[in-house]
């Protein structure tokens, strides 16, 4: 899997294996958090799967699902909740493109930085260009 660091609490990836998942809490990861919708592509697996592979690794499942271009503020502020908790969360979609846009919106909300919102998801390979003008 490959996991892109965003800031000290958040990583990102497209979907990883429920092996992968399982393993995350291994690495410190206290939540994971599903934004694809259920059954987005044939084959994936489903929420009650995701769940119980975080689960066998310690960690808790959130699902804040969406499709692309269908972020919402409910979204951003559902994941903002999240990172107050101060838990290290891994999220994933099916590119990890949401996830990183998610968490952007997310940390606008909350007031962060958006030129060091930018640069980290510039570093993690990622625009939020969109998000950074829309919150």
């Amino acid at each position: 899997m490959d996991s892109k660091q965003l800031d000290s609490l958040v990583s990102v990836s497209a979907e990883p294996t429920l092996d992968q998942i399982t393993a995350l809490g291994q690495q410190g990861i206290e939540v994971v958090v599903c934004n694809r919708p259920e059954q987005e592509a044939e084959g994936q697996p489903t929420f009650a799967e995701l769940e119980k592979a975080a689960q066998a690794g310690g960690m808790t499942f959130v699902a804040i699902p969406f499709s692309r271009g269908q972020m919402q503020p409910q979204h951003c502020l559902a994941f903002a909740e999240l990172l107050d908790s101060g838990k290290k969360v891994h999220a994933f979609c099916r590119t990890g493109n949401r996830s990183c846009n998610l968490w952007a919106g997310a940390r606008c909300l909350s007031g962060a930085d958006r030129k060091e919102l930018h640069q980290a998801a510039q570093q993690a390979g990622f625009d939020i260009s969109g998000v950074l003008v829309s919150y």
